[in-house]
């Protein structure tokens, strides 16, 4: 028999909504995120799973074994707040100073464990195993690399890996599915510029290091415009910029850095290429140096075909009434990509906000809050996508 999950979920509403709220008001950074852990840690052990802590530092995995054998799915979740003063005033507010859930990771929680608690209900009918990753760090995209390290990809392998992020960018009602690379690399780059310092009213007997930073930043915006492909897309941010104490007093170097962001391997050696390019180049002409940092902290998030094709067509038969759509793409980064890089997946967004109540600012905003209906949703669809490789009958 069939296995409506949207009104098992619809079920779990308040208990989604107030397990939100709870994390919600007690965010924790990246690393540091012991307290959800240990909650996290507790849930899964109460419904019968096999649970490891400390994995990749503070990541929880819990293992759901079914009665018969067959895949393993990989099921993954993030657990960071950002370091962001929370401006709502709302009774869930984020009763931590500088601290807030302003992505959705309080939600992406609160869901993953609806969805542990309806598939553990099916254990005897589970076909497999589903392996639930509850992953650190994603805001400074170190976490998932870190589990991968302490081999949460390993005893058991995962054939397949599935996740969702809410998403303020869509409606509630709206789930995209996206072909293909959905999310942008994540690079960051530091540039110090080595110089001569000096007296301000004597710059003829220095080599400014701010000019040269001044210059150098100046130029890198040529990078997107005039050596990416126009059919092809980048980004590139300088984020800060250090240099100086005095207001007549030249430094003797300048520290300046930011992000880029690409979505083809090709664009991003490109990218990183002419970075060092520009610095070097442009230094050298202004009788300075340039030492040039730059790292891949994610590769692009690309989705596989037949994944979402399998969840497209379980997603119209549990929720006919939702809207589907193909291409959702940002800019932004996730280092869910790192699992996908390794194992076919999908990683689709849930739409989460609703404008007529003003939840719809945007993520890492202070005003960040998204539509709870979006959480029993996120539930229904994300079990009935785990529910394709594991209770195919249901």
């Amino acid at each position: 028999m069939a296995i409506d999950w949207l009104a098992h979920a619809q079920a779990l509403r308040a208990e989604l909504v107030a397990r939100r709220r709870d994390l919600h008001q007690q965010p924790e950074l990246a690393f540091e995120e012991l307290r959800t852990a240990s909650i996290v840690a507790a849930e899964l052990s109460a419904l019968g799973l096999e649970v490891q802590t400390g994995i990749g530092k503070t990541g929880v995995v819990g293992l759901l074994e079914g009665a018969q054998d067959g895949v393993t799915v990989l099921v993954r979740c993030d657990m960071d707040a950002l370091p962001i003063h929370e401006a709502n005033a709302t009774e869930y507010s984020s009763q931590v100073p500088n601290k807030m859930h302003a992505c959705g990771h309080d939600g992406h929680v609160a869901i993953s464990l609806g969805v542990a608690k309806l598939l553990a209900a099916q254990r005897e009918r589970l076909a497999g195993r589903v392996k639930f990753v509850f992953q650190p760090a994603e805001e400074i995209a170190a976490g998932a690399n870190a589990m991968i390290a302490d081999g949460v990809l390993e005893a058991p392998a995962p054939q397949v890996a599935l996740g969702l992020h809410l998403w303020n960018s869509l409606p509630v009602g709206t789930v995209s599915v996206t072909e293909g690379a959905a999310m942008a690399s994540a690079n960051d780059f530091t540039i110090t510029v080595h110089g001569k310092g000096g007296h301000g009213a004597l710059p003829d007997e220095t080599r400014d290091p701010i000019f040269a930073a001044a210059q150098i930043i100046t130029a890198l915006q040529s990078v997107v415009s005039r050596n990416v492909s126009g059919l092809d897309t980048a980004v590139l941010s300088v984020c800060y910029i250090h240099g100086g104490d005095a207001h007549n007093v030249i430094p003797s170097e300048v520290t300046f850095g930011g992000t880029f962001r690409t979505y083809q391997p090709a664009t991003n050696e490109l990218v990183t290429r002419r970075l060092h390019e520009i610095a070097d180049g442009v230094a050298a002409a202004l009788g300075c140096t340039a030492d040039v940092r730059a790292r891949l902290l994610a590769p692009a998030l690309s989705n596989d075909a037949q994944v979402n094709a399998r969840l497209r067509a379980a997603f119209k038969r549990v929720a006919p009434e939702l809207t589907l759509i193909d291409d959702a793409r940002t800019m932004a980064s996730e280092d869910m990509a790192c699992f996908l890089e390794r194992v076919p997946g999908t990683y689709f967004f849930v739409g989460s906000a609703n404008h007529a109540r003003g939840l719809d600012f945007p993520h890492h905003h202070p005003r960040f809050d998204f539509d709870e209906d979006a959480l029993p949703l996120g539930v229904g669809l994300l079990a009935a996508a785990v529910a394709e490789y594991v209770l195919p009958s249901a």
